[in-house]
């Protein structure tokens, strides 16, 4: 087992049920562990949520911080990955002066090879669409911000496991 600290990708599935968000933030705030990136969504399967919690922190105390998870929230499965074990992907939304995307032509080449995405343009601004590893999006900040980002929102990590984790016939069953 590894002392070493390296970030792990927390997947937690449970029913919706109000109040699951607080109590299972609180077991990390209890042993002082900070969350790096916290995202909430539906499952894939109707009445499930999927937390994916990002967190750096050694082997040991993941695997105690899962077992506290499992005995004190309702849970159906709970449990973590490292980096090997998974495709995740963050966004980030960026909104620039419209007359940029037009007039400078290091903005278009810029977006092109960072691979951006166009989402809407109007007369005063543009807003742009990156999704990927954080590396790549703060590059792509780095490489916008002398141009002035009127504004900037990146998301926390979502993330899929690359080996099947038996969650789905666990989830097909939850939902019979």
């Amino acid at each position: 087992m590894s002392t070493e600290k390296q970030l792990y990708t927390v997947s937690i599935y449970t029913e919706n049920n109000i109040g699951l968000l607080n109590r299972i933030s609180a077991i990390f705030q209890r042993r002082h562990i900070n969350i790096e990136s916290l995202n909430t969504s539906p499952s894939e399967i109707d009445g499930v949520s999927k937390f994916t919690i990002v967190v750096f922190m050694t082997e040991e105390n993941i695997k105690k911080i899962i077992g506290q998870i499992e005995k004190q929230v309702e849970v159906i499965k709970a449990y973590y990955h490292d980096e090997d074990d998974t495709i995740y992907q963050i966004s980030g939304l960026f909104k620039i002066k419209s007359e940029l995307l037009f007039e400078e032509r290091q903005i278009q080449n810029i977006i092109k090879e960072s691979n951006a995405r166009i989402v809407t343009v109007n007369k005063e601004f543009f807003v742009l669409e990156k999704s990927g590893r954080k590396e790549e999006i703060v590059k792509l900040h780095s490489q916008l911000s002398p141009f002035g980002i009127m504004q900037f929102t990146r998301s926390g990590r979502i993330a899929v496991t690359k080996d099947e984790m038996k969650i789905s016939s666990l989830l097909k069953s939850f939902n019979n």
